[in-house]
């Protein structure tokens, strides 16, 4: 049956396609005399000399008389149930035999060695990895993966840790078609990518027995964003605007919104309490820091329900575009909460380190507190779980 990816995968259930060998002594010199033809891969064995047939059948009747002299004490040993889902791969004095089972397999006791093989279908998770795409975002990937065992013979001789290599094979097909598209891409055609990877670790995985099912890919996070796309459409248009209000008209539009008018190259700042001064005699004041003019406008949103919700105190450390550094504190364990610059009174729950320019994407919602942490953009001293609370925060600037 054709997948949506054009892959044909083989009939699930067909359990009784493989060969059994004959019980008894005489099953075990199948192939001694008589080779069987089309070996398997490099599992196949190459035709015995007559001395080592004649010694491999001597060893082989010895084994037998003596399994019939100490039944059926032997018989408790000797003689293994195989259920319908398992094969059982013998080697005898060192050589493969056919698959063997189900029912009732006949060992002989000291020349025979065996191991049981699975054949239901079985599935791991890619760990997530940091991987950068084509545009240069940088994102937390994993990948869960089913395969199954089609050939008991081939996945016993051609490779020793079956689920480790299967692991390593879907990693590095997963870095390879991850690292030749762009972020929007891997976010739209998760299902296309998905079946890319299930043709490209068969064609790798076919020649050890087995066969991948179904592969899901799984996009866990986007530490950071792409590095030409543009940061504006992600921005609520409220701190969009308190943003352009303190950065003086660095921006030129707002996203999803028209263009600011603009009647010349600079932004009249007009006071509420004191009337303007007219623009001839007027001197232009000190410009207010981005950190502080974005941490002061969280004062309308705190509340007694936002409060209730962190219930912590945060010290901000910023460190501001000249390369100095000013502290800021976020009160939010009594009354509606407290926003201020300085040291908090109490002795503060968290400390977060962040430079200037990290503060304002994540009061922008451009950066999410745990894609800050685990790309190193924010650094925290204290408990991890309340500096994540710091997204109820966030949650409320909507």
């Amino acid at each position: 049956m054709l997948g949506r990816s054009g892959y044909r995968a083989l009939p699930l259930g067909d359990f009784d396609r493989f060969q059994q060998s004959s019980f008894g002594f005489l099953g075990s010199q199948k192939g001694c005399l008589s080779p069987e033809p089309g070996g398997v891969g490099p599992g196949a064995d190459a035709p015995q000399s007559w001395p080592s047939c004649l010694c491999h059948g001597l060893i082989s009747f010895l084994g037998f008389l003596l399994l019939l002299i100490t039944f059926p004490i032997s018989g408790w040993f000797a003689l293994k149930i195989v259920p319908t889902y398992e094969r059982m791969i013998v080697f005898r004095l060192g050589r493969i035999r056919t698959p063997q089972g189900p029912g009732m397999v006949l060992l002989l006791p000291f020349i025979d060695s065996f191991q049981r093989v699975d054949l239901r279908t079985r599935a791991f998770s890619v760990p997530p990895c940091k991987l950068a795409s084509k545009d240069g975002a940088v994102l937390s990937v994993g990948a869960d993966v089913q395969f199954r065992i089609w050939d008991p013979v081939l996945s016993v001789m051609t490779v020793k840790d079956l689920n480790a290599a299967t692991r390593m094979t879907a990693q590095n097909a997963m870095t390879k078609a991850l690292l030749k598209r762009p972020l929007r891409e891997i976010q739209m055609e998760k299902l296309k990518i998905s079946d890319q990877l299930l043709l490209e670790i068969n064609d790798v995985t076919r020649a050890w027995g087995l066969e991948v099912d179904r592969v899901e890919l799984a996009v866990e996070a986007v530490l950071q964003l792409p590095q030409d796309g543009p940061a504006g459409p992600s921005l609520d248009s409220t701190l969009q605007q308190l943003a352009l209000h303190f950065l003086g008209g660095g921006m030129s539009s707002v996203a999803g919104g028209a263009p600011l008018p603009e009647p010349a190259d600079t932004l009249d700042m007009v006071n509420e309490v004191e009337p303007s001064a007219p623009h001839g005699g007027a001197r232009s004041s000190p410009k207010q820091p981005v950190a502080e003019g974005l941490l002061m406008a969280l004062k309308p949103f705190l509340s007694e329900a936002l409060v209730s919700q962190v219930g912590a105190c945060y010290q901000f450390n910023v460190v501001l575009s000249s390369g100095t550094q000013s502290i800021y504190f976020l009160d939010l364990t009594t009354g509606q909460g407290r926003v201020g610059h300085g040291v908090p009174d109490a002795i503060p729950d968290v400390v977060v380190e962040m430079a200037e320019e990290d503060l304002q994407a994540l009061l922008c919602r451009e950066l999410r507190p745990l894609g800050a942490y685990m790309s190193g953009r924010l650094k925290v001293k204290g408990d991890l779980a309340v500096a994540m609370k710091l997204e109820a925060v966030l949650r409320a600037l909507k």
